[in-house]
């Protein structure tokens, strides 16, 4: 696959942009590398001339961005989510760098569609949204003064991207099919219903199962297949409930109290 295929696989998706300036120089920083498939969730002003004149010519990109209103919508179609922050989260993926994150996305882009995903100017991503994704990655400044502009860190994400679909490097023999957004998040749900069912996972009482679960999914990089054969086992376990008894339930769910703390 040319580098420019790979490219146009990646999307870059802002949520909640308080400023339509740093909307038009996002845009122009990802022309400049080559990225053109913008995704804005729930702007606060766009479209708005403030990016237009920042944008310094890149009304094609601007013009071409997509609106939505949650980042599970900016998310559709993608076999990998790259969140970006200043910080580790709590429960969240394993921490890398740009420029590793970069040469996952390009390599992952081989098999579809990628995001890289920006938060807010003043708070960046909320703990939700970074478990949306499949990886957190961030830009390692001085850690006495981490404070970049949004558009400034797009720019570095563009580029580290760029560089790694333009090196000489072997293209792996074979490309991965891997699951979708929407097909890992209908898997997330299914996961919940069994184990809800079964008595291993107490929604009035969740702790920190789920999160630890999503983290578990994530870090696996599931292909489809794959997902289709955790999702058959889940609706055997369903059909036959094999756990149904009383007394297996109740240690079911002790067991999964104990795990999710």
């Amino acid at each position: 696959m040319q580098p420019e295929q790979l490219l146009a696989r990646i999307r870059v998706v802002l949520c909640q942009t308080t400023h339509p300036g740093n909307i038009g120089s996002t845009a122009r920083a990802m022309k400049t590398m080559g990225l053109r498939d913008l995704v804005l969730v729930r702007p606060k002003r766009f479209p708005d001339p403030e990016a237009d004149a920042l944008s310094s010519n890149a009304l094609d990109v601007l013009g071409g961005a997509r609106v939505v209103g949650t980042l599970a919508e900016a998310l559709e179609g993608t076999v990998l989510a790259v969140a970006t922050v200043s910080h580790a989260y709590d429960l969240s993926h394993a921490l890398v760098t740009c420029r590793e994150a970069a040469a996952d996305a390009v390599a992952t882009a081989r098999s579809g569609d990628v995001a890289l995903v920006f938060g807010t100017e003043a708070s960046g991503l909320t703990a939700d949204e970074v478990r949306l994704c499949s990886v957190s990655a961030w830009i390692p400044g001085n850690p006495e003064y981490n404070s970049l502009n949004l558009a400034a860190a797009v720019q570095i994400f563009a580029y580290e991207t760029r560089l790694v679909a333009f090196a000489d490097s072997p293209v792996a023999a074979e490309v991965p099919d891997l699951a979708t957004h929407e097909e890992i998040e209908r898997l997330h749900g299914h996961l919940a219903a069994v184990l809800e069912e079964i008595g291993f996972l107490d929604p009035a009482n969740p702790k920190r199962l789920i999160p630890r679960l999503r983290r578990m999914v994530a870090r696996a990089r599931l292909e489809r297949v794959e997902v289709q054969i955790l999702r058959g086992l889940l609706t055997t376990i369903q059909e036959r409930k094999l756990l149904s008894r009383p007394a297996s339930a109740n240690l079911l769910q002790k067991t999964g109290n104990q795990i999710s703390e």
